[in-house]
């Protein structure tokens, strides 16, 4: 029993992001290993907490270092103004689109469903309208599991979007390989933050990960996502989330230089 309830506390930290700084995914879980966890009080309960180590290690970034790092990762929103305004970014969705993601180690194309997830959808679609989603990290990429991606490269932007929140959807599709949803903090928490499957992980289901969509071309590009780094900081070699939020691609680039990126994401006319 003991077990079990580990087990239901790793995996709710395992997709947790956030808003207030992202309550990291830190533990090496996998599709099978995950199957265990069901416990939607224990979710609630590790990603509050995950929340509030996540928020200490942006909020105690000094502001003149936190404008230092937007700099040195090329003062991403200086260029991009719509990148600091989310109220902004409130357009409906078309009822089906696909969005090209260019990446470092090739293309892949999402097709996006509005009837599976609105909110989802409608936040993805104006993300990439806006051009948020250009030159970020797939930083948390865990090979049978999932690839992690939605923290901006620019530190000023992510100080903006940890609180632009979204009301959850119900949860109509499984997230089944190739399917595409956003990660959470808990209930009504998400923001930029999103996952692709690499297997059948119908176990997240119950815990409220609503995929918006699928890879419909490109799978290969995503299995080929660098993966040397494994699960995120302190339990692995990854990246720590606190950090990307406070400092950006900086940090990225001088401690992990074998991820992949996005280069350039649009929708596909």
């Amino acid at each position: 029993m003991m077990i079990r309830t580990l087990l239901a506390l790793l995996i709710a930290l395992n997709l947790a992001v956030g808003c207030d700084s992202p309550p990291e995914p830190r533990v090496d879980s996998t599709p099978a290993e995950s199957e265990a966890a069901s416990a939607e009080e224990a979710a609630e309960e590790t990603a509050e907490e995950a929340t509030e180590e996540a928020t200490e290690a942006s909020d105690d970034q000094p502001a003149a270092d936190t404008n230092a790092q937007a700099g040195a990762s090329g003062d991403l929103a200086a260029n991009n103004a719509a990148l600091l305004h989310p109220d902004a970014a409130n357009e409906e969705a078309p009822e089906t689109f696909k969005i090209n993601f260019g990446t470092t180690k090739g293309d892949f194309v999402v097709e996006v469903t509005r009837e599976w997830a609105p909110r989802g959808a409608d936040r993805l679609y104006n993300l990439v309208k806006i051009g948020y989603y250009d030159n970020i990290a797939f930083f948390r990429v865990i090979d049978g599991f999932m690839a992690q991606f939605g923290i901006h490269g620019d530190p000023r932007v992510n100080q903006i979007w940890r609180d632009a929140r979204i009301s959850d959807d119900e949860v109509k599709q499984s997230n089944e390989r190739g399917y595409v949803s956003f990660a959470t903090a808990g209930p009504n928490t998400r923001t930029t933050q999103l996952f692709i499957n690499f297997g059948n992980n119908a176990q997240l289901d119950s815990m409220g990960f609503a995929p918006v969509g699928r890879v419909v071309e490109g799978m290969d590009i995503v299995d080929s996502l660098y993966k040397g780094y494994g699960e995120g900081a302190p339990r692995g070699r990854g990246p720590d989330q606190g950090r990307l939020q406070a400092q950006g691609n900086a940090y990225l680039k001088a401690e992990f230089p074998e991820l992949d990126y996005t280069t350039e994401v649009r929708i596909v006319e």
